[in-house]
Order: C-alpha cells, then structure tokens, then sequence
C-alpha cells in the first residue's frame, strides 16, 4: 500500500517547526492518538536515539519503539518503528515558504506489517492514521502560531 501523505503551511520559520516537531516530548501535544513518549537513555536527540511512544489505539494502549534514522535541520528527518506487528515509518520535511518566514510541512507515513500487523494494519491503523493525521497536522498549525 502506498504510504499518507499530508502538507500544511505554517506561519512559523522552518527552524521553529523542527526544532518542535523533533522533540518527542512535544508529541502528544499535537498527536491526538499518543499517550506518552518515553526516551530510551538520556542522550540528546541523534541518529540512532530511540523513543517508546504509547499510542491509543481504540481501547488499547500500544507501546512502540521509535529509531531516529535520519535529521536534517531543518529540512527533514525520519522516525522508524523497530518491533510489534506494525511499524511505523514517518518521513518529515520542511520547506520554506514566503522568503523563509513560513513553512510548508509535509508528513509522509507508512507502515511495515508483520504476523498479525497483516490484518490489524488495514484494517485498522490505516484508516485511523488517515483519518487523524490531517487533524494532527491543523492541532500543529495551531500550536505553532499560538492559536487556542
């Protein structure tokens, strides 16, 4: 299946989005379905540093760790989930927009299914992150320009 695919523009500069949108701790902040990011060791955020993001899926809660796989500041990076039956892969990059005074963030998601991620993944995951990614991307957007 073909990966989710979301842009918004953002009155902030590109070093403000990514510096906000890499920091794990910011995540259940803007992503309605996270419940906790908990940072495996206490270095800071490189290639190769791993985060056990809990998500809300339904009535349950999924833990899944997360690799850092790549960071470009501020134009891209990447997050790799490493185990359960379905793993998570976002690429994020920015673009400047309006002389670099704006931003335009696009999040581009996919998923690795195994075992019983097979059926759980479209069925299921699919379909939620479809549904809330573009939520999470306007929760940012508000954020991020200090709306309510």
């Amino acid at each position: 299946m073909s990966a989710i695919k979301e842009s918004v523009d953002i009155a902030r500069r590109p070093e403000d989005v990514f510096t906000y949108v890499t920091n794990p701790a910011h995540l259940p902040e803007w992503q309605e379905s996270i419940v906790s990011v908990r940072p495996v060791g206490d270095a800071p955020l490189t290639v190769g540093s791993r985060v056990v993001v809990t998500r809300r899926i339904g009535r349950r809660e999924i833990p899944m760790t997360t690799e850092v796989t790549e960071l470009d500041p501020p134009r891209s990076w990447r997050f790799d989930g490493v185990d359960g039956p379905i793993r998570g892969h976002v690429k994020g990059t920015i673009e400047p927009i309006a002389e670099g005074e704006r931003s335009r963030l696009t999040l581009s998601l996919d998923f690795e299914e195994h075992g019983i991620g097979r059926v759980i993944g479209p069925l299921v995951m699919r379909p939620h992150a479809r549904k809330e990614m573009p939520q999470d991307e306007l929760t940012l957007k508000r954020l991020l320009e200090g709306g309510a």
